[in-house]
């Protein structure tokens, strides 16, 4: 029998709590009971401590219906495994139980997809999947996710990589099952000025779907968003699959948590539909 693989948190008890008791009552005081919820192809959340970036995270959530399957898109914090690693089976562990990981759609991934390399140690330690796992199983318990560490590379390649995600949801027609996160905060370690001008830019240039703005604008401004790359591949996935708009819901900074402007990392939340 082949053993099933888990993968194990890395930072329970850091950026969010360790016990299912204490996870659960964070997460209900985040996510808003919602009556209406759209129906969206992608979104992007920030990955911090829910401390810091949890309201931004949890508003998201709150207005959009969580699908039967998730791909998750994170930026690679760590530096292991392949520039574009992909976990295609096993099992997902957080406190509040454990996710699968959808095969099926990470094999149609893979099949449409040259640039994907099924590599776990991309994922041991990379904290910007992992909690953006707990806010869905939150609200659906019996999800299933594919994860995916994204190494920031030229817009060509995240262009490719973004169709070929389209391309395997149509061909194992899951699109309508599937929502695409990307995981991102916004600018690092500046003044809340110089952070809110520079968020805006890149925000403005998601709304208008202009992945490639975005691209160029990130190294003009010298921005610092980490998550670029995800979020580029997840707005040109949704564009294929029919995207026409991206919705900011929600933005803040670390310095409305703490009241130090000084220096602050930023933290959006958008919904792409």
């Amino acid at each position: 029998m082949t053993e099933v693989k888990i993968r194990m948190p890395a930072v329970a008890g850091q950026f969010y709590p360790g016990s299912q008791t204490q996870l659960r009552g964070e997460l209900g005081s985040l996510v808003q009971d919602r009556s209406f919820k759209k129906d969206a192809l992608a979104c992007i959340m920030p990955h911090a401590g829910y401390t810091y970036s949890g309201k931004v995270a949890g508003a998201v959530v709150s207005k959009i219906k969580i699908k039967s399957s998730a791909i998750i898109l994170g930026p690679n914090h760590t530096g292991y495994g392949k520039p574009f690693s992909l976990i295609a089976s096993g099992k997902w562990h957080t406190p509040l139980g454990d996710v699968a990981v959808n095969g099926a759609l990470a094999s149609l991934l893979l099949e449409n997809d040259p640039l994907l390399e099924e590599d776990y140690d991309a994922h041991r330690f990379e904290h910007s999947i992992e909690v953006e796992v707990p806010f869905l199983q939150y609200l659906k318990p019996d999800i299933s996710i594919v994860p995916i560490v994204v190494l920031n590379a030229e817009i060509d390649t995240l262009e490719a990589i973004g169709i070929n995600i389209a391309r395997a949801l149509k061909a194992g027609h899951a699109e309508k099952d599937t929502l695409i996160v990307a995981s991102s905060d916004m600018t690092h370690y500046e003044s809340a000025e110089s952070a809110k001008k520079k968020d805006m830019a890149a925000l403005n240039d998601i709304a208008r779907m202009d992945e490639r703005k975005l691209f160029n604008d990130a190294r003009k401004l010298d921005m610092t968003m980490c998550g670029i790359a995800p979020v580029i591949v997840a707005m040109v996935a949704a564009k294929a699959l029919g995207a026409k708009y991206a919705e900011l819901i929600k933005y803040q900074t670390s310095g409305d948590v703490t009241g130090d402007n000084s220096s602050v990392v930023g933290y959006a939340g958008v919904i792409i539909n």
